[in-house]
């Protein structure tokens, strides 16, 4: 780690900023070329070095690498010339202006798949700025009475970057997550005890980004004074990445087909001058150095036409169509606000007893298990394998099993409980999911290690399915533990006197499981109680049997893998553990003991935490081979 920090210390000061303007100051292409390569080497030993621990997966390379020269050359013609970029009002204007549409489904291949323009614009900026869409901040200064925030479309930011650059040196380009980072390079950038320097630190903080000038100018002495600090390491190989990407994006327009599957994409820049794809590249690109937008849509139509018919046969045709639906769907988001809206409709079904909201709560439900659906089964085939290879991945997967296993579930025992199980965890994990940078939201292609063997598929599925379970049982847990505890213990009803209907805990927990609300405030304490421990028990047997058939089917792929059945690997021994606590829970279930209800609850919740600590504490905290879910 220390002589990483050193090598990406020196690199930083030998002007890594500064070069890459230099390069983009100069007209000719050549040179341009020469320094991409430079940057390539200096990128791969920065953050080449180092095995992965745990759920810490190798980077993956964002900028394709090629060998020759003309697969690296503009693809639009020359950049805009230094002092020609247009201000941030013309550029909101043109942008606003300009339609891209044609070109979102262009198939480009990127990261040893064939994606289609829109994704690859959406994961450089994302990997740039740190945001979904870049920011025009407008006028960029922290004192302004009034500003406004222009959002770009991530295919504008894309092709600009490409062909304006330079624009951005003096703009909030680069997202830098670690805010101690971030911090060290505006408290740089703006120094002194002043009143006016305070308030830019302070709003620059909360920009969250910084300009490529002030990593040039700051950058350097921050690398070389926390040498020997992982977590600077870490952000600012991060910042090297988002640097080249920058730089480099020209690199990434493969977009040219093979003329069979085997056979490697090619460049734009690779097509003769004469070819009509090229010619309208390089229109698109006078029309978007000229501001002129009809130009620009007018060669964006004429590309999007001719490259497809470049060997016709091996382009992708309904694949780049389900995955245009599934970037502008956002399937998963939506899918935790429909959850969300399910579960309020049917904890509100629970306290007022009206039948219509918790009918609306299952058609929120059914929506929303239809919305997760369609980003599973979508994220498979654009994936062309089966999507539960990574953290992102195994968490669709979790919920979306727990949800249909929850929704039948209430089908079949008419028991609402279930269904508000299945939208508590289906909501928790997507959000989570979403919203937290989990490793593996970009869609990828299979690891070789999971290729091995069918069985793989098996044992992860039937382990996520089980976590599922684990999941709903927790939430049911809650409500058997919130009536225990909360009513009263007197044996009489679990709602209030005089025969009306009660919204307390325990009159929640009597409709949540299927007693009518007319008869909830007179059905006794132990009714509820019972009828709870039976629902809590049809998941958790489930569980217990689901999670025992898939670590053996763990150990069956990993001695046919790896020639050995076990060999006590963090996640296999807490998988076993967890297994263990639903052991317990059966041999309570049969021993001649007291109050087996409470205390099955309690070890369902203690058998969650465990789960959740075998899922992610193991995954992120200590090293292994199970790098994938």
């Amino acid at each position: 780690m220390t002589k990483h920090m050193f090598q990406v210390a020196r690199w930083w000061g030998a002007g890594r900023v500064a070069s890459s303007v230099r390069v983009l100051e100069r007209r000719a292409a050549a040179s341009f070329v020469a320094a991409v390569a430079a940057l390539g080497a200096a990128s791969a030993a920065a953050v080449g070095q180092g095995a992965p621990a745990g759920n810490e997966h190798p980077r993956s390379e964002m900028v394709t690498r090629s060998d020759g020269p003309s697969d690296i050359a503009f693809p639009f013609g020359p950049m805009i010339a230094e002092g020609a970029s247009p201000t941030p009002e013309h550029k909101a204007r043109f942008a606003a202006e300009v339609d891209l549409t044609p070109l979102l489904d262009v198939a480009v291949h990127h990261q040893g798949r064939v994606k289609i323009l829109d994704t690859l614009a959406g994961e450089t900026v994302r990997r740039v700025t740190g945001r979904r869409h870049y920011e025009d901040i407008i006028p960029l200064d922290a004192s302004a009475a009034s500003r406004r925030v222009v959002k770009h479309p991530t295919l504008f930011t894309l092709i600009d970057l490409i062909i304006d650059p330079r624009y951005y040196f003096d703009k909030p380009l680069v997202g830098v997550e670690y805010l101690p980072l971030r911090r060290l390079i505006i408290e740089g950038a703006f120094p002194g005890d002043a009143r006016d320097a305070h308030q830019r630190r302070d709003w620059w903080l909360r920009v969250g980004r910084v300009t490529p000038r002030m990593v040039q100018d700051h950058v350097p002495l921050i690398a070389e004074r926390h040498a020997f600090e992982p977590a600077y390491n870490r952000a600012l190989s991060d910042l090297d990445h988002a640097i080249t990407l920058w730089v480099s994006s020209a690199s990434n327009m493969m977009l040219v087909a093979p003329a069979s599957t085997d056979a490697p994409w090619k460049h734009v820049s690779s097509l003769a001058m004469e070819h009509p794809a090229r010619r309208a590249a390089m229109e698109l690109g006078a029309a978007w150095r000229a501001q002129d937008a009809a130009g620009v849509n007018a060669a964006a139509a004429r590309l999007a036409e001719e490259l497809p018919r470049i060997n016709a046969s091996v382009y992708p045709a309904a694949r780049r169509e389900l995955e245009r639906a599934y970037n502008a769907s956002r399937p998963f988001e939506l899918g935790y606000w429909a959850y969300l809206l399910a579960t309020l409709f049917l904890l509100l079904s629970f306290g007022t007893g009206r039948p219509w909201l918790g009918w609306a709560g299952l058609v929120a439900l059914a929506g929303a298990v239809g919305l997760h659906g369609f980003g599973f089964v979508s994220r498979c085939l654009i994936a062309e394998r089966f999507a539960i290879q990574n953290q992102f991945e195994s968490m669709t997967g979790i919920s979306l099993f727990a949800a249909i296993v929850g929704l039948t579930l209430m089908l079949v025992r008419r028991q609402w409980i279930f269904g508000a199980a299945a939208a508590g965890v289906g909501f928790l994990v997507l959000v989570t999911a979403s919203t937290t940078g989990i490793p593996g939201v970009r869609i990828e292609r299979e690891a070789a290690i999971l290729n091995t063997s069918v069985l793989l598929k098996y044992h992860v599925t039937t382990v996520l399915v089980s976590y599922g379970l684990i999941s709903l049982g927790f939430i049911i847990s809650l409500f058997y533990l919130g009536t225990y505890y909360l009513a009263p213990r007197t044996g009489g009803a679990v709602s209030g006197a005089g025969g009306g209907f009660v919204p307390s805990a325990p009159a929640v927990a009597a409709v949540a499981v299927g007693i009518d609300r007319d008869e909830a405030p007179r059905v006794g304490r132990e009714r509820v109680l019972a009828d709870l421990d039976r629902a809590h028990m049809i998941v958790l047997q489930i569980a217990f049997w689901t999670l025992g058939v898939g670590i053996l089917l763990g150990a069956w792929w990993a001695d046919h893998s790896w020639g050995r059945w076990w060999a006590f690997d963090p996640k296999e021994t807490w998988a076993l553990a967890t297994w263990i606590i639903y052991l317990i829970v059966i041999h309570l279930r049969f021993a001649q003991t007291t109050d087996k209800a409470i205390k099955t609850a309690w070890l369902s919740i203690l058998g969650f935490v465990v789960m959740i600590w075998t899922y992610f504490g193991v995954n992120l905290l200590l090293p292994g081979l199970h790098a994938y879910a």
